[in-house]
């Protein structure tokens, strides 16, 4: 366990727009009154802890990038469940993925994934499969595909993939283009966008900009983040090429101004367009964060909630593998950032893949190193 203040690091990020308008926020102290953080390793011999969902007695399942489901309970005791993930492709970016816990679990015992799919061991596509926990929490069953369809590339490159539910019950999904180079801007592919479905049918929801479509905004690169703020507000967060990592605020029907294909002309995929493309796409929508120059890889989004976090309650937390690092953003009413913390706290761990938070405001956190991973827990202390 580690109990040390919040410290921001010295080293400064310079954030450029370079083609959009991302806001350039070094990072600096944390704001005035702010706790300290307390770092807990809940469970250890985790590969790729890839999402984290809260069950109402208390345990703890995640999902691992090799396939594998965890449930973890009280002293860390890590029980691995049987499911029959033989179809998920394991390879590079992809495997079993993001999850959401229905709020109904008490009674369904139901919780939703995303996953690569092969048939004959041959890649097909991504899904969102709906699984139940059985009564003696020891196996995962196959309830349905709710979705199916998501692109795929063989060597699983931008697989996304990052489900959320929304203020208003949605399933909001995060997902990659896959490395496609016309995939973000084209709206009859699942790729590069943020869909929004209904999380027991998976068909689209009837006022989606839309009728007929999932596809709640488009024009992503790969996002693997997606946070809900207290009021509805929604932001993702997807990695940049080789710069401008960003965070973004999502507007039905938005385009973000990914075009690697540049509107077909160029063959392939090229990656040395902006991330957000204002000059192609005058009504993109600029980011709210960028890394600038370099890449941190930025990986998931959750909010930190509840007064025992003081000043930094309604703070964006956003985890990053290759930074390995967790960033802290303080966000205005319209979802501007003000500042940026980078804790000490929460480096030293390697590389930093999901978050949560969890019933009791509790922040969760997995490393993503490969060998022996790790669920953190992160609470304030003064």
């Amino acid at each position: 366990m580690r109990r040390t203040p919040l410290v921001a690091l010295s080293a400064v990020l310079v954030l450029s727009g370079c083609g959009s308008s991302g806001a350039s926020v070094p990072a600096g102290p944390a704001p005035s009154g702010a706790p300290g953080l307390r770092v807990e390793t809940v469970a250890t011999g985790l590969s790729h802890g890839w999402d984290i969902g809260f069950l109402p007695d208390g345990k703890i399942l995640v999902t691992q990038r090799n396939g594998e489901f965890a449930l973890i309970s009280g002293g860390g005791t890590v029980t691995r469940l049987k499911a029959a993930t033989h179809t998920v492709q394991v390879r590079g970016e992809g495997g079993l993925m993001g999850m959401v816990v229905h709020p109904d679990f008490a009674t369904s015992r139901e919780f939703t994934t995303c996953q690569t799919h092969t048939e004959n061991g041959e890649p097909v596509d991504i899904r969102l499969v709906t699984w139940r926990l059985t009564d003696d929490e020891l196996m995962a069953t196959r309830v349905r595909e709710l979705l199916t369809g998501l692109p795929l590339a063989a060597s699983g490159r931008h697989s996304g993939c990052r489900p959320t539910i929304a203020a208003d019950g949605a399933l909001l999904v995060g997902t990659g283009d896959t490395a496609r180079g016309d995939a973000s801007q084209d709206p009859r592919s699942l790729g590069g966008k943020v869909l929004r479905i209904d999380l027991k049918t998976g068909q689209p929801l009837p006022d989606n900009p839309t009728p007929g479509s999932p596809v709640y905004t488009y024009g992503h690169r790969n996002v693997q983040g997606v946070a809900v703020r207290a009021g509805g507000q929604v932001f993702v967060a997807e990695h940049g090429p080789d710069k401008n990592d960003e965070v973004n605020l999502l507007k039905p029907g938005a385009n973000y101004g990914w075009d690697p294909s540049q509107g077909g002309t160029v063959p392939g995929y090229d990656e040395s367009v902006p991330m957000t493309d204002l000059t192609r796409f005058p009504d993109a929508v600029p980011a709210k964060w960028q890394s600038g120059n370099t890449t941190e890889a930025i990986c998931a989004a959750a909010f930190l909630t509840g007064p025992q976090w003081g000043t930094l309650d309604g703070t964006l937390v956003i985890t990053a593998l290759k930074g390995a690092k967790a960033l802290f953003l303080t966000l205005n009413p319209t979802g501007d950032v003000t500042s940026t913390t980078i804790p000490a706290e929460l480096q030293g761990h390697g590389r930093l893949r999901a978050t949560r938070t969890a019933p009791d405001g509790s922040l969760y956190i997995t490393t993503s190193n490969g060998t022996d991973d790790k669920l953190l827990k992160v609470t304030p202390v003064r």
